[in-house]
């Protein structure tokens, strides 16, 4: 009788032991399957959203995420296609703008009575040192026009603006140069090799500066309406801008700081 009392207790015992386990194994369980749930439910505070810069940061007509006001700025090229585009952009946006220019027959009327004027050379340290002195940020918009033919204008008047703002003190900057460089050089048209060296030239200058740059790397700039558009760095998301998009971006990216060091394609959406 006591043998069997002993081994029953013994088995009691064990079943008891064996169920205990049972229930420590599922609470475990439960408790990382719970874990599991709210790690992957966004709308617990547990996770967010973290979006690559190299996909898509913008789409729209104008920059929303302001975290520096730009009230004066130095904008050189101000008188090609973009450039006009970009000074009446931000005269429209209250801003004071400051431009160099070799010839005053080539500053478009609209502009004499509301953009302060050096004139000079942008080759030329000493006028170019005027133009950014007293300003919040830089716009670079340099070009030969039609001239494809060897050059390093581009990029020793980035040089040069680069140092005026060093002087001065100036750290924001947005400057233009081609979507060529998205591509292997050898895959560049032939017409294109020499000015697409000199914006390789420059973007390694801007690059290089230590300074809060924008370098916006557009397709072909088209002469049509504005549009929605795409941004994204390190690479193009399409064939063409319109030049009155690439306008707006050049002023608007100077008050967005995610867009700061960063190599950016821009173009329509198509």
């Amino acid at each position: 009788m006591s043998t069997f009392i002993v081994r029953r207790n013994v088995k009691s015992a064990f079943l008891y032991i064996k169920f205990n386990k049972f229930q420590l194994i599922s609470a475990i369980l439960l408790s990382i399957f719970s874990f599991c749930v709210c790690v992957s439910d966004p709308s617990t505070s547990v996770v967010r959203e973290k979006r690559s810069f190299s996909e898509s940061i913008h789409i729209g007509g104008s920059e929303q995420n302001n975290q520096g006001k730009m009230n004066k700025l130095a904008i050189f090229g101000g008188t090609g296609m973009t450039g006009k585009c970009a000074v009446e952009y931000a005269l429209k946006k209250g801003k004071h703008v400051k431009m160099l220019i070799r010839n005053e027959s080539t500053l478009p009327e609209e502009f004499k009575s509301k953009v302060e004027v050096i004139q000079g050379d942008v080759l030329n340290q000493a006028d170019v040192d005027k133009v950014v002195e007293g300003v919040d940020g830089v716009v670079i918009i340099l070009g030969t026009r039609n001239d494809t033919s060897a050059t390093t204008v581009m990029s020793q008047g980035t040089k040069n603006i680069i140092q005026a703002m060093k002087k001065f003190g100036i750290t924001k900057f947005s400057a233009c140069m081609s979507s060529f460089l998205f591509m292997p050089p050898e895959a560049v048209p032939k017409v294109f090799h020499e000015i697409n060296a000199d914006h390789l030239r420059m973007l390694n200058i801007v690059k290089e500066s230590g300074l809060e740059y924008r370098a916006v790397l557009p397709p072909h700039i088209a002469d049509e309406p504005s549009a929605p558009f795409q941004v994204l760095y390190d690479k193009t998301p399409g064939r063409t801008i319109s030049k009155y998009d690439l306008g707006k971006f050049f002023i608007d990216c100077l008050e967005n700081d995610e867009h700061s060091g960063k190599v950016i394609g821009i173009a329509t959406i198509k």
